[in-house]
């Protein structure tokens, strides 16, 4: 577990009675803030862990901060409160629209707080047009398809899944034969958390139609990450509406590189009428999880999809994949055990055996292994500078003759492990 914050918060006092006077409680918050500044300045130096594209400059929005923008509500039809970005979250959706080919006619969407809302909603809508459906998800899928079955109180299965973390379609068949009488309503990723594998989503669809389920399945597919990343890596398979999929969802706070937590949640029109409601308060309809919604997150997606296009993430998607091939391949020539699964940046490894280090590079571990997600702003320089400490740290690890690397065999593949046993 993480150090408990309450040793290092910024306590909140009361104004003393001559503040206004003395001014000493505006310089105390200025230098709070700059302390807290210098941190992250820091902090972003050692970011590698975690799927946050920290590569951007949104200064030219910065006069919009003085608003309290609010798209509570349905984005497609306004309400009474006016200092709405509907008309750029409507904007943003229909772009998401078009990349996973599903028609402006046909689509409802929102921009939602977080990439966790996008997958609570999209097995909700499932819930909704199946009510006794039962949940498949993948061992390896993220912690929030869990949450959405212990929130709605569904019956989930897990399914096991293969060395490279992707779905086992083999026992997903096995387990959804036990289960023929009821619906299924499946979770599909598109990028799992800490391999960065993608689930065949055509082998999914197979399975189902093979297994007698024809029309009685919903599938979701979490995207958080690659979901945004897949449309642009050459022959890679598609995520799209053509095919029998109920709803997408990704982050925009990972690859895109919005500022705060947001995420896109786009399904089928036709499945959301069991969701919506009136709220006359609003003057409006409602089919989304939470009430207010961040009215800014909207402008800072619309912004960058307009500054990049599809010519410019695919540019970004390209320097990713080739960063992450150059971290796997030194990290490999430095005997450290690796790996990389073929539509991803995640690059898996042994864990380094000391916290301290984990902590300073932020890294993401699980067992005997970590991960290093290569997102647009980790450059090679970066890479290097991680590598080079890596490799003078761990001979410090295991110089005594004692002290081992740990097998990672049983995680990533003997051909991927480098301890002594594999080597």
């Amino acid at each position: 577990m993480g150090r408990n914050v309450h040793t290092s918060c910024f306590a909140v006092k009361e104004p003393d009675a001559d503040d206004e006077e003395t001014g000493e409680r505006e310089a105390t918050m200025a230098s709070v803030l700059a302390l807290y500044r210098r941190s992250l300045v820091e902090r972003t130096k050692h970011h590698l862990g975690y799927p946050y594209n920290l590569d951007f400059d949104y200064g030219a929005l910065a006069q919009l901060q003085h608003f309290s923008i609010n798209n509570l509500g349905d984005p497609f039809i306004e309400s009474n409160y006016g200092v709405h970005s509907r008309q750029f979250e409507v904007g943003v959706l229909d772009w998401f629209a078009r990349l996973w080919e599903l028609e402006k006619d046909e689509y409802w969407g929102y921009i939602t707080n977080c990439g966790t809302e996008g997958n609570l909603h999209g097995i909700l809508v499932g819930r909704e047009v199946f009510p006794d459906g039962i949940l498949y998800a993948s061992r390896e899928s993220h912690y929030s398809v869990f949450k959405a079955a212990r929130m709605y109180r569904m019956e989930c299965v897990k399914i096991d899944t293969l060395m490279s973390g992707e779905i086992d379609c083999a026992d997903f068949q096995r387990k959804i034969l036990q289960n023929r009488d009821k619906p299924a309503i499946i979770n599909v990723n598109i990028g799992t958390t800490v391999k960065g594998a993608v689930d065949d989503l055509d082998l999914v669809i197979k399975t189902l139609e093979e297994s007698g389920f024809k029309d009685r399945f919903y599938i979701h597919c979490d995207g958080a990450l690659f979901g945004l990343m897949i449309p642009f890596v050459k022959k890679a398979p598609k995520v799209s509406f053509k095919k029998p999929i109920g709803s997408v969802s990704v982050s925009g706070h990972k690859f895109v590189g919005c500022p705060m937590p947001c995420g896109i949640q786009i399904t089928r029109l036709e499945h959301i009428n069991a969701l919506s409601s009136n709220v006359e308060y609003l003057a409006s309809r409602d089919a989304t999880i939470m009430g207010s919604r961040n009215g800014h997150a909207p402008i800072f997606l619309w912004y960058t999809l307009n500054r990049k296009g599809y010519r410019g993430f695919q540019k970004e998607v390209q320097k990713c994949l080739r960063n992450a091939h150059y971290l796997k391949d030194r990290l490999k020539e430095a005997g450290i055990g690796a790996m990389l699964n073929e539509l991803s940046s995640t690059v898996v490894f042994e864990r380094p055996k000391d916290e301290e280090f984990v902590r300073r590079w932020q890294l993401a571990c699980e067992g005997n292994i970590a991960h290093v997600v290569v997102m647009p702003s980790v450059n090679i320089d970066k890479l290097d500078y991680f590598l080079n400490e890596l490799v003078e740290r761990r001979a410090t690890w295991y110089q005594d003759g004692i002290s081992r690397p740990p097998c990672i065999a049983k995680d990533v593949g003997v051909e991927n492990c480098l301890c002594g046993l594999h080597k």
